[in-house]
Formats: structure tokens, C-alpha cells, sequence
């Protein structure tokens, strides 16, 4: 028997939207709204779109050893991430493969992790096994977490508070929005500049119908949400990056702290040290994550083999869409590194057809966060 789908605190509202429900990580989640996916994109890239997130996991980390302890699971640094500020991160295995990818944020009293929906419940026991010393891991599950993405954003949530206008890419801080007190960094999964907004579950919703108010702000559901990340070249966990990947092969070595590669002052230490800081050094990995434009109007989706022009296969697609801003579709996936050069033809096989697609530099979209 299936396990009944988990609803988050704005599941109602989603309904009374006409949203269209989907099960996703065990959520019932909506996938798109009356709007339609490339409407919803397309607002987003232009105005502001205000999606529920509250499926991903919230955990806090108390403690004096917290930043420590953590820094045995992540190649990055947590020591000296500065108080009101958050970092990209991935929980690594032996093998050098990608467990989660999560966003790691310094709130002075505590660290605040958000983690994937799918990945949660085996991240939480990840940590309560691995974090030694005086570290407690506090699941939050009293929260919800709300994201306000577009080129508008920031202009919405200033008129519930002037403060978040200081705020520049991956600043984090408690804030009153509407009244109501919040965590809200500044950042996001769209490529655009915006918010994440953790929110006390049982004013979720009441916040949510405020900032739809404005005119400027639409709700967007998991499609939009797939194709907004997708053109700005940001990875799906469980499709870009899994267990059999290393963040060298996934092309995140930007992730991988100075501090912690094999010169810096707190060198390795991870999980599959030896093995991603090896690939850094010589650089020799079997493949790499690359981004792919299609020639033809027909999307590539995920699971499509890619051959060369000798018909050998050569990859395979880990995400594809079609671009509503791109105008084309837009792909990524893994290839050898002697056909990861810009400008490299390869093929994709959809529906028995072989169709041209280019090796091209991501993110295809440019990115817009706010850097101040």
C-alpha cells in the first residue's frame, strides 16, 4: 500500500488557487496553477513569483562544536562562515559522491540547515550518527518556508519591511514580515534575485495571501520552478547530482571551500577527501556535467542517451525542458571531457530520432542575484 502524501501548512490554499497537485518527495505539491507553466516562468523572470518550498527540510545545529562537527561531513567552510550569512554545501560519501546538496546558514546562537525534501529524513539521520561533541540536532517541523524569486522581489517584501533592502546575495537574519517574525535570507533556486522566507507554520498562509496582494507577485508551482533552475544552470538532487557523482564531475568545485582543498589550512577532513581532492588536482575525471542547447523546437528530457557523430553513445541527460526565456531547449547532463568544449555537436536520441544538440556554457539565462 502506498504511504499517504504529506500536505504542507498551504495546501489549502493551493486548492483554492485551482492549483494542480502532483506527489512530489512525498508531498502532495502543486505542479503548476491556472496561469500554465510558461506563464508562470516567464512572470517570474519578469515580476515576482512566490513559491511554497515548505516540503525541504529545516534543521538547526546547537552547540559549541556545531560549526566543527559539521565540517566533518561537507568539503566547505562552516568555521569561519560569518554570523548572518549562508553557504552552498554537499554532504559527500566515501566515494567522493554527492549525498545532498543543502544551504548552511550562521545565525549566531545556532547553524540553519535546509535540505531537500527527498533527501531529509536520511540527512537528519546523517547527522544525528555523524555529528560528534556537543552538537543537539533540532529537526523544525513547526515552519513553513516560502520563496519570493524575480527582478521584483525585493521591491514587494521592502513595503513589509525597509530592512530586507540592505540584505545582498546569501545574507540571512531574523526579520518581521507582516507582523510576524521570520528567518529570510536572500537568495533562491530561480537564478533570479529574491527570498526565502521560514515562516512559523501557523501564519503561513496569512503571509503568503499578503504578499499575493501586490499585483506584481503570482503563485508558481514545481514546473515553472524546474525550468527557472534549469536555465540558470543550478542543479536537481536526485537528477544532476547523486551518490555516484563527485562535485569535480558535477563541476562544483566552487563549492569546495579554499580552506578545506589540499593547500588550505584545514585540508580534507570530509567524507572522500582523498578522491574529490585528487580529481581537483589532476583534473582527471571520466565525464562532466555540461549544459546543452537543442537546434530543433522538440525538448530533450531527462534519461535521453547522447551519442557522437559516429553514433556511439557518449552521455546521458540529466535534466531537460524547453527554455520559455532561452527559446529553445536547454539540457544538462554528462559527457566525456574531450566533447565538453562550447560548440560540440552531439546527439540526442528522442523517440528513435537523433537530434542535434550544442554544447553550450551555463547557466544559459544570465544570473541576477544581488550582490549589492
Amino acid at each position: 500500500m502506498m504511504a499517504e502524501l504529506l500536505t504542507t501548512p498551504l495546501h489549502g490554499l493551493h486548492l483554492d488557487m485551482g492549483a494542480k497537485m502532483v506527489p512530489f518527495a512525498g508531498y502532495e505539491m502543486p505542479v503548476q496553477y491556472p496561469l500554465g507553466v510558461r506563464k508562470e516562468h516567464l512572470h517570474c523572470r519578469e515580476q515576482a513569483g512566490l513559491f511554497d518550498v515548505s516540503h525541504m527540510g529545516q534543521i538547526r545545529l546547537h552547540g559549541d562544536d556545531a560549526a566543527k562537527a559539521l565540517e566533518t561531513l561537507v568539503p566547505v567552510d562552516v568555521v569561519d562562515l560569518p554570523k548572518g550569512k549562508q553557504r552552498y554545501a554537499v554532504f559527500t560519501n566515501e566515494q567522493g559522491g554527492i549525498l545532498d546538496d543543502l544551504m548552511i546558514a550562521n545565525l549566531g546562537d545556532h547553524l540553519f540547515l535546509v535540505v531537500n525534501a527527498a533527501c531529509k529524513a536520511q540527512d537528519i539521520q546523517h547527522l544525528r550518527d555523524n555529528l560528534k561533541g556537543d552538537v543537539t540536532v533540532d529537526v523544525v517541523d513547526d515552519r513553513a518556508l516560502l520563496a519570493l524569486q524575480g527582478p521584483k522581489a525585493a521591491e514587494v517584501l521592502a513595503t513589509f519591511n525597509p530592512q530586507v533592502s540592505e540584505m545582498v546575495f546569501m545574507d540571512i537574519q531574523p526579520i518581521t514580515v507582516n507582523g510576524i517574525e521570520c528567518v529570510v535570507s536572500r537568495s533562491g533556486y530561480t537564478g533570479e534575485d529574491g527570498f526565502e522566507i521560514s515562516v512559523p507554520a501557523e501564519h503561513a498562509a496569512s503571509l503568503a495571501k499578503a504578499l499575493l496582494d501586490d499585483e506584481a507577485v503570482e503563485w508558481i508551482g514545481l514546473g515553472a520552478r524546474d525550468s527557472l533552475r534549469l536555465e540558470c544552470g543550478l542543479c536537481l538532487y536526485g537528477h544532476d547530482l547523486d551518490t555516484t557523482t563527485t562535485p569535480v564531475e558535477a563541476t562544483l568545485i566552487w563549492a569546495i571551500s579554499k580552506v578545506r582543498r589540499a593547500d588550505g589550512e584545514r585540508a580534507g577532513g570530509f567524507p572522500g577527501e582523498q578522491i574529490i581532492l585528487d580529481q581537483i588536482a589532476t583534473k582527471a575525471v571520466s565525464r562532466k556535467r555540461i549544459g546543452l542547447v537543442g537546434q530543433s523546437k522538440a525538448p530533450v528530457r531527462e534519461g535521453s542517451k547522447l551519442f557522437d557523430a559516429d553514433d556511439n553513445q557518449i552521455g546521458i541527460v540529466t535534466s531537460g525542458t524547453f527554455g520559455p526565456t532561452k527559446g529553445m531547449p536547454v539540457a544538462m547532463g554528462y559527457l566525456p571531457p574531450e566533447f565538453i568544449a562550447p560548440g560540440t555537436e552531439v546527439y540526442a536520441e528522442v523517440r528513435g530520432k537523433k537530434l542535434p544538440m550544442t554544447v553550450e556554457k551555463m547557466p544559459f539565462v544570465p544570473q541576477r542575484y544581488y550582490r549589492g
